[in-house]
């Protein structure tokens, strides 16, 4: 990839990240971070930079599967977590997520279902981060902001976001720096909120040619711009600039009038 579609992450870039999670842990007065470990890429390269910023006993991982989530995935997890040396408990959350289900009148569609599935695992993580004295570090790379691919109060929120500046691309390159298993990298991005769930089906484009877009985007480029750099239709570009303009108020703080106290 050209440097004009998109810049290269640098070991300058990993020591940059490793320097922010630790200072920000330090600063917090916590013990460590506990990380939401999916068996994607995004939380293995939080969790790898986790561990290298601040040794192992300070990182502890939480694999929280539903009954749509492949076995595989926990291999995964397990493995990264006896390689790096992490914490690692597994907390099913089916039961749970039934049960909210139920409370709300059942009947929820499959987006619901997994909104819910997000915000479940994200009130573990913070139970779990409080009795331990820790911060909830969050996996969300730049691209799932910029569209707006997050669950709000679910897989969105966290205390400190290592990968907010970093592109899903700059993500896979990211971990081949770092040392994360290539199977974890080859294996296509999803959700897991549902079964067969993938990001770039779901999106309607791969990664690779979304991530040319939110980069020109970022750099202030026209429609028509972008599109002759990346080879993409100029329909594609403008759909792609609206949809990140209509997700901004995911990316925002609560509004709220008058003065703040």
């Amino acid at each position: 990839m050209t440097s004009d579609r998109l810049p290269r992450v640098t070991q300058d870039d990993v020591e940059e990240i490793k320097q922010f999670i630790r200072s920000y842990v330090g600063s917090s007065g916590c013990d460590g971070v506990v990380i939401g470990q999916s068996g994607g890429i995004d939380s293995a390269v939080t969790t790898k930079l986790a561990v290298d910023a601040l040794g192992a006993d300070h990182v502890h991982t939480i694999f929280m599967p539903s009954n749509v989530t492949p076995d595989s995935d926990r291999v995964s997890t397990e493995s990264m977590a006896k390689s790096w040396g992490t914490g690692y408990e597994i907390i099913n959350i089916t039961e749970a997520v039934d049960k909210l289900e139920e409370a709300l009148g059942g009947g929820l569609s499959k987006l619901d279902r997994g909104n819910l599935s997000a915000r479940c695992r994200m009130a573990i993580l913070y139970s779990r981060a409080k009795s331990m004295n820790r911060i909830v570090l969050g996996t969300s790379n730049q691209s799932e902001l910029m569209m707006g691919y997050f669950t709000k109060f679910g897989d969105g929120a966290c205390d400190a976001l290592p990968l907010v500046n970093m592109y899903k691309t700059n993500v896979r390159q990211l971990a081949r720096l770092i040392g994360v298993p290539d199977d974890i990298i080859a294996k296509p991005p999803t959700a897991g909120l549902w079964e067969g769930q993938t990001d770039e089906e779901e999106m309607g484009i791969s990664y690779v040619m979304l991530d040319q877009i939110l980069y020109g985007l970022e750099q202030e480029r026209t429609d028509r711009e972008i599109a002759s750099i990346t080879g993409l239709p100029i329909a594609n570009v403008q759909s792609i600039r609206a949809r990140v303009v209509a997700m901004s108020h995911k990316r925002l703080p609560a509004s709220r009038p008058g003065k703040v106290i």
